[in-house]
């Protein structure tokens, strides 16, 4: 299956690494003094990275990615060298995928190529999405209760999932859209309150949710035929929650639509930022 992910030209690129802030997925780093696409498994091949890069390096190309292989990508890897093969086996491990860090091992000792020694580190994880932290000992007093107070829910439509949302239900004309990752309602106690009071709720995960082109295509959709009105974008600070933003962007642009967005971001302890 064919399917969209970032090309760098080694030519044009100067290793500024001004597109590793923008890449959601942490599938870019500086290696050798270029930007390296170290793994296709975290590339959502929707471009956030390609507004920073200051020299034009970077496009996005259609090609075979889908299903993942690793043996299929490994030749890749070899080629870039030493340091990149070595990036990509520690990013695999960091992200806690065995499996496909056995297939690379497994390709590389298939070829005598040499595998390079892994540095341990103690951190917790390589994916700030997905560091572990006990919440509860950051809690005071002041934020406990155990006075449960009876709320009203502010939802004004259903499905809520963009997954599941039809691109023309009658409630989405002339609306005011709040689009959020999926975790920001968990995280932030007043959601509702805060944000969706006569607004219109899209949810998604730019992370665990799969074929975001066809969530890029529906938003087109309703921003090109439903005459919204404006946007809450309400994210979590950890970078894969930046593909929220990306998603938007690419469908304002595949519409041919400028909808104002105001932009929230929620700390993984609640607050917002």
């Amino acid at each position: 299956m064919k399917r969209k992910i970032i090309k760098i030209n080694e030519e044009k690129c100067n290793g500024c690494g001004a597109c590793i802030p923008d890449c959601p997925e942490g599938a870019l780093q500086v290696i050798d003094g270029k930007a390296r696409l170290i793994s296709d498994l975290f590339c959502d091949g929707l471009g956030a990275c390609i507004k920073a890069c200051p020299t034009d390096a970077m496009q996005i190309e259609e090609r075979e990615a889908e299903p993942y292989d690793e043996y299929k990508v490994m030749p890749n890897i070899v080629k870039a060298g030493t340091n990149t093969i070595k990036a990509h086996l520690k990013h695999l491990q960091d992200h806690g995928e065995d499996k496909l860090f056995s297939q690379a091992i497994d390709y590389l000792e298939k070829n005598n190529i040499k595998i390079p020694t892994l540095e341990v580190k103690p951190l917790p994880c390589g994916c700030p999405g997905t560091m572990q932290k006990d919440l509860r000992k950051e809690k005071t007093p002041a934020q406990t209760t155990n006075n449960p107070t009876n709320l009203q829910s502010e939802l004004n439509n259903w499905p809520i999932q963009l997954k599941l949302l039809n691109p023309h239900a009658p409630y989405l004309q002339g609306a005011d859209l709040v689009i959020a990752a999926d975790c920001t309602a968990f995280a932030y106690a007043n959601f509702h309150q805060k944000f969706l009071k006569n607004k219109v709720l899209i949810m998604l995960c730019p992370k665990l949710d799969t074929d975001l082109d066809s969530y890029v295509e529906k938003l087109s959709i309703i921003f090109e035929t439903q005459e919204i009105n404006s946007i809450t974008l309400v994210h979590m600070e950890v970078p894969c929650c930046g593909g929220v933003e990306t998603i938007i962007k690419e469908a304002m642009k595949r519409s041919n639509t400028n909808i104002i967005v105001k932009d929230y971001t929620v700390s993984i302890t609640g607050d917002l930022i």
